[in-house]
């Protein structure tokens, strides 16, 4: 099985609000856009598992008056490089630091949303010097995306069957596979908690409304490998998250929003438990560096049904950096 790239799949893809780009970091080609004055304080975005670039385009055009603005698409995602094999925290991880060298040229705001702010924090503890500013971690899955974490409910007794499922299905990779046969499987396959989530998850905005029949444009431009790296915790490998957390080098901003749990079963569904982000809040703690704890009513992904919030929040937050 070879390596795809987006040309390889360019039924895939639809135009989006901002001008694409490619660089090649080596292994991979990365696909990425770029808004806001060059003189302005760099920001890079992002995005979480099956999600683009494009997720943040309201986010990004709130942002881009202030910062220089750059998001892009991890391996597997969207029209960048998809390599058989090769996902974990280390090499996304890699790669994000690889961009910054490589386009970015200059100290850099990361910020992360969900397993984007697990690939965040590895940058901000294992980056070369002078990369990367600051780090903004919104909603991550620390500890919760391990199966066998130190605190809380580990992958599979959060949302870890839904990323079972698509891996199922819509595998073999670089396919979207059978979508109805998915639809159809998930009331069967998912734990009785997610039921009620399942329209949402797979495509619909609102948790009460059924699956898309057809594939959602987000899960089209998504390597489905993905899913099972978590599922499987190759994801993690070598990279615990309280080791990685403990390394973390620059100031952090850790905001803490989706943790819903079932009242029946207490499982959690959503990103961590409260018990797991006071945890990684004092983890951060212990590095000496200053650490910003802020718990939202919001959804998972903040920057886009809030993104003038999202924005607020975190251009307010780095005002406060050197």
């Amino acid at each position: 099985m070879g390596i795809s790239e987006a040309a390889d799949r360019a039924d895939h893809f639809v135009p989006h609000r901002f001008t694409e780009q490619l660089v090649d970091l080596g292994e991979i080609r990365m696909n990425y856009v770029v808004e806001g004055s060059p003189d302005a304080p760099a920001l890079l975005l992002v995005p979480a598992q099956g999600e683009s670039w494009w997720g943040y385009g309201e986010a990004i055009g709130l942002l881009s008056s202030e910062f220089r603005v750059f998001a892009i698409d991890l391996r597997g995602q969207g029209r960048s490089t998809w390599t058989p094999g090769r996902y974990s925290l280390n090499t996304w991880g890699a790669d994000v630091e690889r961009f910054i060298d490589v386009v970015i040229q200059r100290p850099t705001i990361v910020a992360g949303n969900s397993s984007g702010g697990v690939i965040t924090a590895y940058v901000a503890a294992y980056a070369k010097p002078g990369l990367v500013r600051g780090a903004i971690l919104e909603d991550p899955p620390l500890f919760s995306s391990q199966a066998a974490p130190p605190y809380g409910p580990g992958m599979m007794q959060t949302l870890g069957p839904i990323f079972a499922l698509w891996a199922k299905w819509l595998g073999p990779q670089w396919s979207i596979g059978d979508w109805t046969g998915m639809v159809d499987a998930a009331p069967r396959e998912l734990p009785a908690f997610l039921h009620p989530g399942i329209g949402f998850m797979m495509g619909q905005g609102n948790p009460e409304d059924g699956a898309s029949p057809t594939p959602v444009q987000h899960l089209k431009e998504y390597d489905p490998e993905w899913a099972q790296v978590w599922v499987t915790d190759a994801a993690n490998a070598g990279c615990d998250h309280a080791t990685l957390l403990a390394q973390v080098k620059v100031p952090t901003l850790l905001t803490h929003h989706f943790h819903m749990t079932d009242p029946d079963t207490g499982q959690l569904m959503g990103a961590m438990t409260d018990v797991q982000a006071a945890q990684a809040r004092r983890l951060l703690e212990s590095t000496g560096h200053p650490v910003t704890f802020t718990p939202l009513d919001a959804p998972h992904t903040m920057h886009g049904p809030m993104a003038q919030q999202y924005a607020d929040v975190i251009t307010e937050w780095i005002k406060t950096l050197p």
